[in-house]
C-alpha cells in the first residue's frame, strides 16, 4: 500500500463527501506520513515546515482580495458591468445574448492566457476581472462551471506549450533543465513541439465544455451578486484613480516579482486617494481577507501536505513498483507513468514542483523502455501537467474559486474540480500517451 496513493485517492473522497478541503488535506497528510512509515512526530514536523512554503501565496490572495473589494466600491466595476450589459440591447434578443456571451468568454480566455505569457501575473487579476463581471454572467445566464473551464485551460495549456514568461519558466528552466540533468539528450527547440500533442488534448476538453457540456443555461441569484458586488453610484474622479490603482499592482508586481507588494500598492492608493471614503478602509480589508481566506487556508494545508509525501520517500517506490509490474510493454508503461504523475501532481497541486520530483526517475525509465527523446519530454511533460487542473489544491482551481465563488454561488469541488478534471486530466491523459507512442 503506496502512501502517495492512499493519501491522494483520500484527499479527493473527502473533498468529494464535502469534507472542507483543508481538513481534508490536512487529514490526508497525517495518513500519508503514517503509513509511509514516519512516526507521528516526523509527519507532523513535516507538515509544520512545508506551511511556510504556501504562506506568500496565502498573503497574496488575502491582500488580492482587499484591493478586489476596494475596485468593486471605486465605482469601475459598476461601469464594466453596465457597459456590457448595454451590449445587450433593449430587447435582450437571443442574438445579441449569444454575441455577447462569446465576446465575454473570449476576453477571459485571452486574459488567461496573457496572464501566463504577456503579461505575467498569473492568478492575480481572477479576484479582480471575475467578481464585477457576475452580474453579466447572471443576466447572459452563463454557466460558471464553463468559465472555470475557460480560465483553467488559458491558465495550464499556455504554460505547457508557449516558451515565454510562465511558459519559459515551466518548459526551459524546469523541464528541460531537469531532463538534461538527468542524461536525456534533449535541447530547447523540441521541448515545444514535443508538447503540441498533449495540448491538443486541452483543446478538445475545452471545446467539449464550450459545446456540448455546459452550453446550457444557468440561474443564479441576483440578491447574493448584488450584497457580494453592490452597485456604486459612478463618479468619475473614483474611476481614474481606480485605473491609476491597477496600473500601479500591474507595474509594482511585474518590476517586484511579488503579487504582496504589488496588491499592497493598490490598496494603498485607494486608501489615501479618498475614493473610498464612503466606506471604512478597515472593512473593506476586512471583507476581502474574509473573501480570500479559505483559498488561502487551502494553499497553505497543500504546501504541508507536499512536505510530508515528499518526505514519505514513497514517490520513487511508486514508480519502482511500476516498473517491475510493467515488463517490457511500451504502451503499458506510457499509461502507468501518466498516470502516477496523475495522482502527484493532485497531491501536490503544482506541475511545476513535481517536475524534480519525477523526472529523476521517469527519464531513466523511459530510456530503459527505449522511448524516443521527444516522447521521454511528452511523458514527463504531461505527466507534471496532468492533474494541475482538477486538483483541488492546485491554482489553476483554486484561482477560478476565488473570483467565481465573490457571492457564494459556486461551490470549489462540483463546480471547479470535478469539472475542470473531466474536461482536461481525461483528454490530457489520451493526448499525452498518443506523443509518447507516436513521438
Amino acid at each position: 500500500m503506496n502512501a502517495v496513493v492512499i493519501a491522494v485517492c483520500l484527499m479527493l473522497g473527502l473533498s468529494l463527501a464535502r469534507v472542507n478541503v483543508v481538513i481534508a488535506l490536512t487529514v490526508s497528510a497525517l495518513v500519508a506520513g503514517l503509513v509511509g512509515g514516519m512516526n507521528l512526530d516526523q509527519t507532523v514536523d513535516a507538515f509544520n515546515t512545508g506551511l511556510g512554503g504556501g504562506a506568500q501565496i496565502a498573503l497574496s490572495y488575502a491582500l488580492l482580495g482587499a484591493f478586489a473589494v476596494a475596485l468593486s466600491h471605486s465605482g469601475l466595476t459598476t461601469l464594466i458591468s453596465r457597459k456590457v450589459i448595454a451590449q445587450l440591447g433593449q430587447e435582450e434578443s437571443p442574438g445579441n445574448v449569444n454575441k455577447v456571451r462569446w465576446f465575454l468568454l473570449l476576453a477571459i480566455l485571452a486574459m488567461a492566457v496573457s496572464s501566463q505569457n504577456i503579461l505575467p501575473i498569473h492568478i492575480a487579476f481572477i479576484p479582480i476581472l471575475i467578481p464585477p463581471l457576475l452580474h453579466v454572467m447572471s443576466k447572459l445566464k452563463l454557466d460558471r462551471r464553463l468559465v472555470a473551464c475557460v480560465l483553467t485551460f488559458g491558465l495550464v495549456t499556455t504554460y505547457m506549450i508557449l516558451p515565454v514568461g510562465f511558459g519559459g519558466i515551466f518548459l526551459n528552466d524546469i523541464l528541460l533543465s531537469n531532463l538534461t540533468s538527468n542524461n536525456l539528450d534533449a535541447v530547447r527547440e523540441q521541448i515545444p513541439s514535443a508538447m503540441l500533442i498533449p495540448a491538443l488534448g486541452m483543446v478538445v476538453g475545452l471545446f467539449i465544455a464550450v459545446f456540448i457540456s455546459y452550453r446550457k443555461p444557468r440561474e443564479y441569484k441576483e440578491e447574493l451578486i448584488l450584497a457580494a458586488e453592490p452597485e456604486e453610484t459612478l463618479n468619475r474622479r473614483n474611476i481614474i484613480i481606480a485605473l491609476v490603482a491597477i496600473a500601479s499592482t500591474l507595474a509594482v508586481q511585474l518590476y517586484t516579482g511579488s503579487m504582496i507588494f504589488g496588491a499592497l500598492i493598490g490598496f494603498i492608493i485607494f486608501s489615501f486617494s479618498g475614493a473610498l471614503k464612503h466606506v471604512a478602509d478597515q472593512d473593506i480589508f476586512n471583507q476581502g481577507v474574509r473573501m480570500m481566506a479559505n483559498i488561502g487556508f487551502i494553499m497553505i494545508s497543500a504546501a504541508g501536505f507536499a512536505a510530508v509525501v515528499k518526505a514519505t520517500g514513497d514517490v520513487g517506490t511508486l514508480v519502482d513498483s511500476l516498473s517491475h509490474l510493467i515488463g517490457d510493454n511500451r504502451a503499458l508503461a506510457a499509461f502507468l507513468m501518466l498516470v502516477v504523475g496523475l495522482l502527484i501532481t493532485m497531491g501536490i497541486g503544482s506541475s511545476f514542483s513535481t517536475i524534480p520530483i519525477i523526472a529523476t526517475i521517469y527519464v531513466p525509465l523511459a530510456i530503459s523502455f527505449g522511448f524516443s527523446v521527444p516522447a521521454t519530454i511528452a511523458l514527463v511533460g504531461t505527466a507534471a501537467a496532468l492533474g494541475d487542473a482538477g486538483s483541488p489544491a492546485s491554482d489553476s482551481t483554486l484561482g477560478p474559486t476565488a473570483g467565481l465563488n465573490a457571492d457564494g454561488q459556486h461551490d470549489h469541488i462540483r463546480d471547479s474540480v470535478i469539472p475542470t478534471f473531466i474536461h482536461y486530466n481525461i483528454p490530457l491523459l489520451i493526448s499525452g500517451w498518443i506523443a509518447a507512442m507516436v513521438l
